[in-house]
């Protein structure tokens, strides 16, 4: 199960002391089973699906996280670059699926202000809930809160409730990110300054029959289409698969095939 995290107690330390501190307390909250290979969650873990697979023209030119294998390819560097700042909106299958990939490749991950995150849809995806944090009410400054963790954790999504971050302040926690290697994805609100911005949409989805059947039947896939922008990079779009596969999801470049039914706009 993912754990929350105490923040007291880190002042004065130094980088490598305050990762170790964090970790520790990651592990011993989530109790040994949780760090067993035979836990229940890896059970259902899709792991080598998750895993990017850059080709030459992506390969990266800084260290990164991985992400889903299908989204790695509309990156420039193949994955989000350590020290980024990167805006996350729309559907919530790409933000679970790359919390999925980044710890299921052995990395900690930590939420914040995101009391309703889909932790089942994340195992589902491959997802190693022991490797996650949870801060689902940081109080008044969630800002800070995602600052401090920064210093110890490889990915730290931040949810912003709808509010804007002022562009000092947004510069201040992109200097941090920067400076720890770690990476800080935002989402629900506004962040100027953000490296990469990723959007997603519901698309349509695989499995309902067509004529008379139109509509019904059971949903196998939901199709995203997703656009990537950046400062440095022109606009990239793709359409992405998430399909159920055996007991997990496996992610996919979208193909056209098969019964789909198109989704309604909101």
């Amino acid at each position: 199960m993912p754990v929350s995290v105490d923040l007291d107690g880190l002042d004065g330390l130094s980088r490598s002391e305050r990762i170790a501190v964090l970790r520790r307390r990651i592990s011993g909250a989530a109790g040994p089973s949780a760090a067993s290979p035979a836990a229940p969650v890896t059970s259902t873990a899709t792991a080598p699906v998750l895993e990017p697979v850059p080709t030459t023209a992506q390969r990266p030119t800084r260290p990164v996280l991985p992400v889903p294998s299908a989204l790695s390819e509309l990156l420039p560097e193949g994955g989000l670059a350590r020290g980024s700042v990167v805006a996350v909106s729309g559907a919530g299958s790409l933000l679970t699926g790359i919390l999925a990939s980044v710890t299921a490749s052995g990395r900690h991950a930590a939420v914040i202000g995101m009391p309703r995150l889909g932790l089942l849809a994340a195992a589902e995806m491959g997802a190693q809930l022991h490797r996650l944090a949870l801060v689902p009410d940081p109080g008044s400054d969630p800002v800070e809160v995602a600052a401090v963790l920064l210093d110890g954790i490889d990915l730290v999504v931040l949810g912003l409730g709808g509010s804007a971050v002022p562009p000092s302040r947004a510069r201040a926690v992109v200097a941090r990110a920067r400076a720890k290697g770690a990476t800080l994805v935002v989402t629900d609100g506004r962040w100027d300054g953000a490296e990469l911005t990723l959007s997603a949409r519901v698309d349509g989805y695989d499995g309902p029959g067509s004529g008379d059947r139109r509509g019904r039947g059971r949903v196998r896939a939901v199709r995203l289409g997703v656009e990537v922008q950046g400062r440095a990079i022109r606009p990239r779009t793709g359409r992405l698969v998430v399909a159920s596969a055996g007991e997990g999801v496996e992610w996919t470049t979208a193909r056209e095939s098969g019964p789909t039914m198109t989704a309604l706009s909101s």
